[in-house]
């Protein structure tokens, strides 16, 4: 697996990708993802602060994509909770799918170890920041699997009366020299 930055001419590819994100949740019968978020300009934000990162599979088709945001993240203003560490030092993965052309191939959890390898090693970030729909039990699973704590929830930020579990993993810091994300 091989992961790349999105430009704006990916702009179309990661919104098919989240389109179809969206309607596996529909199918699922989970309410993320249902309304206005994530839209076109969200993500050509994310593509315009380099947050946004298209995934590869080893035959170099694209098979997902994600975004991580960097501080400060206003989704967490109302958290419900507390964080295992009060800092500034975090990232935050959002908008994360992978094309129900490519499920079951075990690429979500490639996506999230290299994602949680890659900031392990980043001595800038001390902590890794992430939320769900409450319905969304396969990402919950996957996040938990991965090491990372329940801290709280969030009430009516995504859309009005939604709820979303928050959570969050400590990293270790590291030499900076781990090259994956970088261009």
């Amino acid at each position: 697996m091989k992961i790349s930055k999105a430009t704006p001419k990916d702009l179309d590819q990661l919104m098919t990708i989240l389109e179809d994100g969206r309607n596996q949740l529909a199918e699922q019968g989970i309410d993320q993802w249902q309304g206005d978020y994530p839209n076109r300009q969200h993500i050509k934000e994310d593509i315009d602060n380099g947050f946004a990162y298209l995934v590869h599979s080893d035959d170099e088709q694209t098979i997902g994509a994600f975004s991580v945001v960097t501080p400060p993240d206003h989704s967490y203003d109302e958290l419900d909770g507390h964080w295992l560490l009060d800092t500034q030092k975090y990232r935050t993965i959002h908008r994360v799918a992978i094309h129900s052309n490519h499920a079951g191939h075990g690429y979500a959890s490639q996506l999230f170890e290299s994602v949680i390898d890659y900031f392990q090693d980043v001595p800038e970030v001390e902590s890794l920041r992430i939320d769900t729909h409450e319905d969304n039990k396969a990402m919950q699973h996957l996040i938990t699997k991965h090491g990372f704590t329940r801290v709280g929830t969030l009430h009516g930020v995504y859309r009005p009366n939604e709820e979303s579990y928050v959570y969050e993993m400590l990293t270790q810091g590291g030499d900076g020299k781990n090259t994956m994300f970088k261009d």
